[in-house]
Formats: structure tokens, sequence, C-alpha cells
């Protein structure tokens, strides 16, 4: 049966050896002296604690159990409310807030692995206190110090939740179209009236009070995106000293019934003449949203890793008890049968799941810290490195992390064979829980055209080619040791990299077909490059007996070539996908 246990291990080798974390925050004065090795690993300690023994516990009996709408409130299931409690009681709330206004304010290299072992061990409550997060970062960055004062503590301590209230039943990603509206009252708040769709955490019984962010237009707002504004709108009205008063026009019309994370609260959200209070600037609110939706997506990309670290975890403990065939290798014996590991496919999968994941976790770090440098860098050039990074990779890591997400998790519920399919094993679970997260916070199609469009054509392929010169800094300081190999493959892949890129940037001067036509075989292509830098730096610091070496020379091996017929796909350009007229579909 499904036991998730944090692989803190390998967690502790990454953040301290190979990225050495802790060595960049003793030197930002807002983290020196607040946090070395031993408090890090303390955290990390007493948060898989929660993830085993609280939260994991709850992640079949919720989905089993699902959401329910009772007299317009959304009732959770059994367990979910205490163990919320516990969740905020441990800090974990507040973990990356703010600290003048009771955050812990910790780096984000550390609470991407918090992020992981929440999602691993149950995907669907993890995402009411990440959609929180989301909303406080937004805040945070741009509301007034009024709204900060008196929202922000509050949802750091987890007496209160956040949401994001973006989508209409007639304006998904294309939000230029949204219909709801903000009337000005006379004290400088706003009556917000319309409706949204596919909210995460919308409503439910797990705190006093839910805080959301919403998107809206004035009546004589510019058409379009260029007009749309964000208001914060509580679900009960706060009073000036922060007592909750009656209701504020917001309810829940009806929750979505969904393949996956079915005890995480998906709402239809009516707001009726809500005040709300305008956050940032009059029709830069999408701007002011991105804070919180780039947030999320590299939240959500994680979603993706953590459900394929529970799928590999429970296989691999199938695989070394289920007896069934006899191995290759050998024959005679007196067993009747061989634990299935024995067999080449089942490693193979197995193989896939775990260096996937394991560079997965490793690429998370890498871009948490480059959020902390972005954050705590003492000098422009070191930020705007650090945020030019963050605005390349942000849609790889959500894309990328998904799509290898559902695919270890569906290799995870083949290693089980038939009882994959089955309920009681948690794999056909974790294949439904990781599907919404390549749909959700923009579809990987979508994060595959802000990369190739935003990210790549429009700076001239810029972003991508500082990216790559890391990478090849790192490839070539292999050359004369025993990963010599390893880097020259590694090499030729970032080379080929930037030949496409160039070719692409060039292309899309002709037309922009030829982009959208790329864009997310291009995206696949930065993620496989991008997995085998992880892995090179993490068998710089592996031995070469070590299993992490060892699945290393897997990946090289067997994954990475993957970028070659890729490449061969994207050579035959946009004409054949644009051949067809639509009546010929």
């Amino acid at each position: 049966m499904p036991h998730y246990q944090a692989p803190l291990q390998d967690m502790e080798f990454l953040l301290f050896e190979v990225f050495e974390a802790h060595q960049h925050w003793q030197q930002w004065p807002d983290l020196a002296g607040v946090l070395d090795m031993d408090t890090a690993r303390a955290m990390l300690a007493e948060a898989a604690k929660l993830a085993a023994n609280t939260i994991a516990p709850l992640n079949r009996s919720g989905d089993e159990e699902g959401v329910r709408l009772e007299q317009g409130r959304v009732v959770t299931p059994a367990g979910f409310p205490e163990a919320f409690s516990a969740f905020s009681e441990a800090g974990l709330s507040a973990l990356t807030g703010n600290p003048a206004y009771g955050g812990l304010g910790m780096p984000k290299s550390l609470a991407v692995l918090v992020d992981e072992m929440m999602y691993a061990a149950n995907s669907g409550f993890n995402l009411y206190p990440a959609l929180t997060a989301g909303a406080c970062l937004a805040l945070d960055a741009h509301g007034s110090e009024a709204l900060k004062q008196r929202y922000l503590p509050n949802l750091y301590s987890g007496r209160w939740t956040g949401t994001m209230c973006l989508t209409e039943p007639h304006a998904g990603s294309d939000l230029g179209l949204i219909r709801t509206r903000a009337e000005p009252l006379s004290d400088g708040s706003y009556s917000v009236t319309g409706t949204k769709i596919f909210i995460t955490g919308g409503d439910h019984d797990l705190a006093d009070n839910i805080v959301h962010l919403v998107l809206a237009k004035l009546p004589d707002a510019p058409a379009g995106s260029r007009g749309i504004s964000l208001f914060l709108v509580p679900k009960f009205a706060v009073a000036e000293d922060g007592s909750l008063q009656g209701e504020n026009g917001v309810s829940c019309g009806a929750l979505e019934h969904k393949m996956g994370i079915k005890s995480s609260a998906t709402c239809v959200m009516n707001f009726d003449a809500a005040r709300g209070y305008l956050v940032g600037d009059l029709n830069r609110g999408l701007q002011c949203m991105f804070t919180m939706m780039n947030c999320e997506r590299l939240s959500i990309g994680i979603q993706g890793l953590g459900c394929g670290d529970a799928s590999y975890q429970s296989a691999v403990r199938y695989a070394l008890e289920r007896l069934q065939g006899r191995s290759l290798a050998e024959s005679g014996g007196n067993a009747s049968a061989d634990p299935i590991i024995v067999h080449p496919d089942v490693r193979r999968m197995l193989l896939n799941m775990k260096s996937l994941t394991e560079a997965g976790r490793a690429f998370a770090i890498y871009l948490g810290l480059q959020l902390d440098h972005a954050k705590h860098a003492d000098n422009d050039e070191t930020r705007a490195l650090a945020q030019a990074r963050v605005a390349l990779l942000t849609p790889v890591a959500k894309a990328f992390f998904t799509d290898m997400g559902l695919d270890c998790t569906v290799l995870g519920q083949q290693v089980f064979g038939g009882h994959g399919y089955i309920r009681e094993w948690g794999q056909e679970q974790l294949v439904r829980d990781v599907r919404i997260a390549q749909i959700y916070e923009g579809t990987n199609g979508i994060q595959a055209m802000d990369l190739m469009q935003r990210k790549v054509f429009a700076n001239g392929g810029e972003w991508m080619e500082a990216y790559l010169d890391e990478i090849r800094q790192c490839a070539r300081s292999s050359g004369g040791s025993a990963l010599e190999h390893y880097g020259a493959a590694l090499l030729q892949r970032a080379d080929q990299l930037q030949n496409l890129t160039d070719t692409l940037v060039a292309s899309g001067e002709q037309s922009l077909l030829e982009l959208g036509a790329a864009a997310c075989d291009y995206l696949q292509v930065v993620g496989y490059v991008s997995y085998g830098y992880m892995w090179l730096k993490m068998m710089s610091k592996a031995t070469a007996a070590s299993s992490k070496h060892k699945t290393g020379a897997y990946y090289f091996n067997r994954i990475l070539p993957r970028v070659d017929s890729l490449i061969a796909v994207l050579a035959s350009g946009a004409d054949d996908m644009m051949a067809l007229a639509p009546d010929e579909f």
C-alpha cells in the first residue's frame, strides 16, 4: 500500500553538496545568522514527518470522500481541517513570507523541497496552502501598506487562506475577454460583480476567512487585457481592527466534478456587489497577477515532480516484493519466481522514473536559488541575471515537470501491472491527480508558446544563449576527468540547442507560425538538456560507484538522446502542420 517518505538524504545532498545553498544564504543579510545547514535540516525533517504522518494518510480517504457543497458552504474530507491546522502551526504557511508581517522569510531553494514533500504526500491537500502562498506574494509585492498590515499576518498564520480568481465561463487563457466588473465606491473601495470558474480553494472549512484576488474591469477601462485591474475581495468583510464582519457578497455556486484532486475544492465563485480593494494600479492588474501566476506555475510544476516521486517509491517497493517470472540472467534454482525488479523492462521503467525525478528535484532547487538571488543579491547585475533566468525557465519547469510527472505516474502504474489499475494500491489516483497539472496555470502548450515567443524570440535568443553558456562551462569543466564522456555529450546537446534556437529565431522573423509549430517540441529539448546539466552537476559530487553516478549514466545514455529525435521533428517546419483546411479535420 502507498506509504510516502520524503527522500531527505537526496534533498540534503542536492541542497548542501551540489548547490551549496547554505553558502549563498550566509552571504545575504536577510538570511545570514538566521538559516544554516542544521536549521535547514531540522526544518526539512519536521516537514517530512508532517507529510508522512499527517498529510499522506489522508490522501486516499480524501480522494474517496471528496469535497461537498452543503447549504452554500464547502465541506472538506474528514481530517483535512485538523491537518491544515497542524500544517499552519508548524509554520509552513509562513515559510517564505515577509518577516515584517509575520512570515519566516525562508529562501525558495528550501521551500521547493517542502512543496515537493506535500504534493507527493497529498496533492489535493497542498493546493490550499499553495494558492495562499501565491496570493501572499502578490499582495506583498503590489498591495498598499494598509492591505498588507490587515491581511498578510492572518494569511501567514493560516487563519485565513487565499485564492486566484481569473477564469470565467467564456474566458480561459484569453483574460482580455473577462466580464467581471468593479464599480468605484465613495470610500475608495470597489463593488465587484461577476462569476469565476475553476477556482481552487474558492470555499472550504479550513480557515476563518478566504481572501480572493480577483481580476475585473472598471466600466470605462480600456478594451482587452490593458483594462484589467486586480482586487482583493474577502469572503467575510474585515473591519479596521482585523475582526470579521458579515458576509461580503461572495458565494460558491457549484463544485466541479473532476477526474482527480477530488479533495481540493474547485469552485464556481459568484461575486455579487462584493466589496473589494484595489491591488496595484488601475488597469495594471494582469501584471500584478503575474507575480502570483508565476509562483503558482513553479508550484504546479512541483506537483508533477512530487506525484512522480510518490509513484516511484511505491513502484520500487512493489518491484522488490512481487514474485513473477524468472530472471533472464540465471537458470535453475529453487525459487519458483523472482522479484520483478530482475526484469530489464521493469528496470527500464524504474530508471526512467528515477532519473527524471531526481533531475527534476535538482532543477527545482536550481530555479529556487535563482529566485533567491533575484530577491537577496546585493548588486543589480546579479539580480537582473537571476530575474532573466527565472523568466526563461519558469515555463520550462511548469511544463516539463508536469509532462514528466504524468509519464512517471503512468510508468509506476505499469510496474504494478493489473494492480496498478486497482484503487487500493494508489497508483491510479496519482495518474488522475497529476493529470490536471499539465492544464491549469496555463496549459503546457501555452507555457511552450510563452517560452518560444516571449522568452526566446522576443530578445533574439539572448537569455537562452546566456543559459547555454553556463551549461557549456559546466560541460567543459569535466574535461580530463572520469566525467569527460558525459560532459562531451552535454556540450553536444547544448550546441544543438543553440543552433536550433538560432534557426527558430530566424524563422520567426518570417512567420510566427514557425514558432507556434515548434514551441512544444522546443520546450522538451530545453527540458532534456537542462536535466542533463543537472545530472552532470550531481555526478560531479558523487563517487563512480554510487547509485547517483549510475543513474546519471543511464540518463545520458538512454534519456538525453531523445533530443536528437525532437530536433529531427522540428526540422520539418510548420507547413505540414498548417496544411489541412479546418473542414478537413
